[in-house]
């Protein structure tokens, strides 16, 4: 049987539906609600605080999708390592209820003050707390970039290109797929040809992607299952035991409460417990030491009300594209470049919504579970780089401010137009943007609750994500007209806040260079989003885990020459 075919199985045994709230389902079925056992989580609760001498080789601030690889790649290595997350250990199965308002204390949110002509949206849109950051919260919609991505420069004369080829991420795209048990087609339609297909088959279709299939299929535009981080089937994760797959609760944004998506918390947290890192919840750093030299000795930061200090080795600091600048700033750290800060981008993405005779349920289902990259380089673009297309499951309440915002409905307009939205579906882009002097994120004059300046970030879009979001509305609104949608409407967006200390080839004009160590700084690197020199044409996890690897891998053969 072809490899495919085999692949395909996981896909024919749908998983029975459940209802996930213990108080709902004892409610339906008349009986009297049972207190809950309590969810054995490896060290849900903080671990003893160290004292000032324990030092240790790595510290890692920062467990999102940056952090998390590498602590744990780190630990497995025999190195003394621990991590600091602003955020608290959370249990899945207990703290991830399927309600969106309830589910606000997962996203970061302290104010962060936002500028220019476009001001980005903040908090859900860009960032996470929590041991696991971001990934608690993401769509796990996790497309390889093309290898073109990484040379925009090179092709167009415009914005910048990476330090490195694709071929340096690619051994590592495959890794994380395989660990984390991603979910795809075999063999993807895009990009050069694959060693190893996906572990897992895709997950199944919601309806907005079937409805954007069948207008595409009319346009003659192709379209596949996109890759997912979340569980078809069953799979086997080391330090975890075995996750179960997916019940297409459609709720991603607020959290997976059974593991099937490969967050953090579930995947390379675990993994770098079982080799002996240590994590402190909790933790917030404000300070960071150096000695005569200019070498990095150790952090302060406030655990439960508490000053404490930790000294380290080597400082690796994960924290995404706006905490980690305000942290280089706050304790002005490698700004030999003049680069800390500048360069920020935001992915256009764009989304066009319409209404269908037949019932979408559009919180059901794998949020992002079709993709196309036809429009990588469309031939008729009048804009640097490309974009991609993907299906959108949206959850209601996050629908209705969008109608409100995007619509301007208010009051019994919005309840009307609300009533229709399980015939709703929706497309959106997800595009590269290019650098502009513009674009940045400064340190305020005003203070947040710590006492510290509040970030403020400058943002304004220039002619080319203009000229992008143009296209990209035209041909989704044409997609939808072929589908067969009605009262057909765009709401403009920006997501994934990029850029703010890129890496480089030079300290002149970068913050890092390729293995993402400081130019100016030996013993700091810096692994996250913020360190992208060009935004990608696709979501940022895959590759901010496969730098995140790479920037560990780099290490351990700079310290084992060292030891030679």
């Amino acid at each position: 049987m072809p490899d495919e075919e085999i692949l395909e199985e996981g896909v024919l045994n749908p998983v029975k539906p459940e209802i996930q709230d213990p108080l709902l389902r004892a409610l339906i079925a008349d009986e009297p609600v049972k207190e809950m056992a309590p969810v054995d989580i490896p060290l849900e609760q903080p671990q003893a605080i160290p004292t000032a001498g324990d030092e240790v080789d790595c510290l890692v601030i920062g467990l999102g999708a940056g952090g998390a690889p590498l602590l744990a790649r780190l630990a497995m290595a025999g190195l003394k390592v621990m991590a600091l997350e602003a955020g608290p250990w959370h249990q899945p199965a207990t703290d991830f209820a399927t309600d969106e308002k309830a589910q606000d204390f997962l996203f970061w949110n302290d104010e962060r003050l936002c500028a220019g002509a476009d001001p980005l949206a903040m908090g859900k849109n860009n960032s996470g707390t929590g041991v696991g950051g971001s990934t608690l919260h993401y769509t796990a919609y996790t497309p390889r970039p093309l290898p073109d991505d990484l040379h925009v420069r090179r092709d167009f004369g415009q914005g910048e290109d990476w330090p490195f080829g694709y071929e340096e991420l690619e051994p590592y795209y495959e890794e994380l797929e395989q660990f984390l048990g991603i979910s795809g087609p075999t063999p993807y339609p895009w990009g050069p040809a694959r060693r190893k297909g996906y572990p897992l088959a895709p997950l199944p279709l919601n309806s907005a992607a079937q409805l954007m299939v069948r207008g595409c299929e009319m346009l003659g535009i192709t379209t596949s299952p996109a890759a997912n981080a979340a569980l078809s089937a069953r799979y086997y994760q080391e330090g975890v035991g075995w996750r179960e797959a997916c019940t297409n609760r459609g709720f991603c944004q607020a959290g997976c409460s059974n593991g099937a998506k490969a967050s953090m918390d579930v995947t390379f947290i675990p993994l770098a417990v079982k080799y002996g890192a240590k994590i402190q919840p909790n933790s917030f750093v404000t300070e960071i030491e150096r000695d005569a030299q200019g070498r990095i000795t150790g952090v302060v930061y406030t655990q439960n009300g508490e000053q404490r200090r930790q000294r380290c080795r080597n400082l690796f600091l994960c924290s995404g594209s706006v905490e980690t600048p305000r942290l280089l700033l706050l304790n002005e750290l490698a700004l030999t470049s003049g680069q800390v800060g500048k360069n920020l981008m935001a992915h256009p993405g764009v989304q066009v919504f319409g209404t269908f005779g037949e019932a979408t349920r559009p919180h059901k289902g794998i949020p992002g579970s079709l993709i196309s990259q036809d429009t990588h380089r469309p031939k008729d673009a009048d804009f640097v780089g490309g974009y991609l297309l993907q299906s959108i499951g949206i959850m209601p309440v996050t629908f209705a401010g969008q109608v409100a915002r995007g619509r301007k409905y208010w009051g019994q307009q919005l309840r009307d137009y609300m009533k229709n939205y399980n015939h709703v579906a929706g497309i959106n882009i997800l595009g590269d943007c290019l650098p502009h002097a513009d674009n940045y994120m400064e340190l305020a004059d005003e203070k947040d609750a710590r006492g510290l300046p509040k970030p403020r970030l400058h943002f304004t879009m220039q002619e080319n994500e203009r000229r992008m979001n143009d296209h990209a509305e035209a041909l989704m609104r044409r997609i939808w007209t072929a589908a067969g949608a009605t009262d057909i409407w765009s709401f403009p967006r920006m997501a994934h806040v990029i850029g703010t200390a890129r890496m480089g080839l030079s300290g002149d004009d970068a913050v890092v260079d390729a293995n993402g160590r400081a130019f100016d700084v030996p013993n700091l690197y810096i692994c996250d989003n913020s360190t992208f020199p060009s935004a990608l044409s696709v979501n940022p996890a895959l590759t901010i885990m496969a730098l995140s690897l790479r920037t560990a891998d780099k290490f351990l053969e700079s310290q084992q020459r060292r030891d030679v």
